[in-house]
């Protein structure tokens, strides 16, 4: 049983981080030639989607934005021994000299990041990648640092980051739960 415990970001303050983070992403880069954006799913593809429509809004052009399934790359894939719900991984864009952004919505140990840089490079070898995340709430278990973050949440190991975005939740909100043991 979860409880929850604070609400982190609510609609408003989510769509603001977004719109900081494109700036954060454009100035960085100094624009966006050579610049595309992976999404991993489920909710970091939503949020890439966002951010390319806030860099459109910056910049007056589009981002190419991908969509990155990872499931294959993880490594509690042969652990949990669940069937894989692999799902279709579409990057309209050679990664090939770009620098790619990994997008995601939740940085906690790093294993999600690294598994996604392990699937980008079976589709080319990218100049450079970055990561951005909307929330990062601490626990690193590799060596993986976000180059955008939106927002830092320190929590303990019994709490969790809950992101609800309305595509998949028909709501955009951030929430602190607590398992109860």
């Amino acid at each position: 049983m979860e409880t929850v415990k604070a609400k982190i970001m609510d609609e408003d303050d989510i769509r603001r981080t977004i719109t900081r983070l494109a700036h954060e992403i454009v100035e960085r880069n100094k624009g966006i030639n050579g610049l595309g954006l992976c999404g991993i799913r489920t909710r970091g593809v939503f949020v890439a989607r966002r951010l390319a429509e806030a860099i459109k809004k910056i910049e007056g052009k589009d981002i190419p934005v991908g969509v990155l399934d990872i499931t294959l790359y993880r490594d509690d894939f042969r652990i949990k021994r669940i069937g894989p719900g692999v799902q279709v991984t579409d990057i309209p864009f050679n990664p090939d000299d770009f620098t790619v952004i990994l997008v995601d919505d939740v940085l906690y140990t790093g294993r999600t990041s690294r598994a996604a840089m392990d699937a980008l490079m079976d589709y080319g070898r990218p100049a450079r990648v970055q990561l951005a995340i909307l929330v990062d709430r601490g626990h690193r278990e590799l060596p993986i640092k976000a180059d955008f973050v939106g927002k830092n949440i320190p929590t303990t190991g019994r709490e969790n980051v809950k992101v609800k975005l309305k595509e998949q939740d028909e709501i955009d909100e951030v929430i602190l739960v607590e398992s109860g043991e």
